[in-house]
């Protein structure tokens, strides 16, 4: 029970801080995040790389995304497919209509290609040097990463506003790693 709550608390802090984010903070962020990227890449390119469509107040990664793309990488955006289920990717290009999903989340049409991605880009509350990533707290990320990891391997890049480092994020067993932190002053791996 103490790890739940220490993460729920933590969770509520980390939403709370980021809801205080002025418009012009958000902006220069998403411009701190392409330039960190360029200055340090998490992995080469090109390769089948997931995104995710922003929500909550998440750092604008569209940006990216669209460099990505432009590099030659296949884009996709995860699906949600049903509580303790992976996350599925569908295919993804700029200009794409989405359709909702759920939980706020905008997603590719059913009609688009189901891939696996190479990289992964995870949205993340908090994050701490060892690697350790808080999210909402479906362990949607952590299933997927566990499932992509037990069959080929893979880059987890957590991409976040850079005070989201912070000195330790409680885990568990069923908690997976990232690789890499990209956020918009830093893009550093995890030893």
């Amino acid at each position: 029970m103490a790890l739940i709550d220490d993460k729920r608390t933590l969770r509520s802090a980390m939403l709370a801080w980021r809801g205080a984010l002025a418009e012009d903070e958000r902006r220069a962020a998403a411009g701190g995040l392409l330039a960190a990227w360029r200055r340090e890449t998490p992995f080469e390119t090109p390769a089948v790389v997931s995104g995710f469509w922003p929500i909550k107040e998440e750092i604008d990664i569209r940006p990216l995304m669209i460099e990505l793309f432009n590099s030659g990488c296949q884009m996709a955006l995860p699906v949600v497919q049903g509580r303790g289920k992976p996350l599925l990717f569908r295919a993804w290009r700029p200009g794409d209509p989405l359709e909702a999903g759920v939980f706020g989340t905008l997603q590719p049409s059913a009609r688009r290609e189901t891939v696996e991605p190479d990289a992964l880009l995870v949205p993340l509350l908090a994050c701490d040097e060892a690697g350790w990533r808080l999210g909402y707290g479906g362990g949607f990320y952590d299933r997927t990463l566990k499932g992509l990891r037990a069959r080929r391997q893979v880059t987890a890049v957590g991409v976040g506003f850079d005070p989201q480092l912070v000195p330790e994020v409680p885990h568990g067993p069923d908690d997976q790693p990232l690789d890499w932190l990209l956020t918009d002053r830093r893009a550093c791996a995890f030893v």
